[in-house]
């Protein structure tokens, strides 16, 4: 899979069936995945420690893509995360993402959201 948008729609989907070595193997060893409002995650195999450590509180997380643009190996879409919570409580979430593909992998993808409604959805979990 070498297709910009297809690598990007194929990530979001494989967060409704988690497994963090699945997730991990779309980025490069040097990749930067960014929440906006936390640090940066440099690297594949923190990557992989950062999904596996989300996976402690949830369960999934549904992407809903609403639109995706692509020009080249830049894809940027606008969609809401439902956060399925291992309470059962989920919590949805509304998101900019932006995602740079080269040779086939993530080399950085930066998610803009209001870090609100995640902290309410970590509360509730506790």
């Amino acid at each position: 899979m070498t297709d910009s948008d297809d690598i990007v729609r194929a990530l979001c989907r494989s967060w409704s069936t988690p497994d963090p070595d699945e997730i991990a193997a779309y980025f490069a060893e040097d990749a930067v995945y960014h929440n906006i409002p936390m640090e940066p995650v440099v690297g594949r195999a923190a990557i992989r420690e950062f999904v596996a450590g989300f996976l402690t509180a949830f369960e999934a997380i549904d992407f809903e893509i609403h639109h995706q643009v692509v020009a080249g190996g830049l894809v940027m879409n606008e969609r809401t995360d439902t956060m399925r919570g291992k309470d059962g409580r989920n919590t949805a979430l509304p998101v900019m993402g932006v995602f740079e593909v080269n040779d086939g992998l993530v080399t950085a993808w930066r998610d803009y959201f209001d870090m609100t409604a995640v902290t309410r959805a970590f509360a509730a979990g506790d």
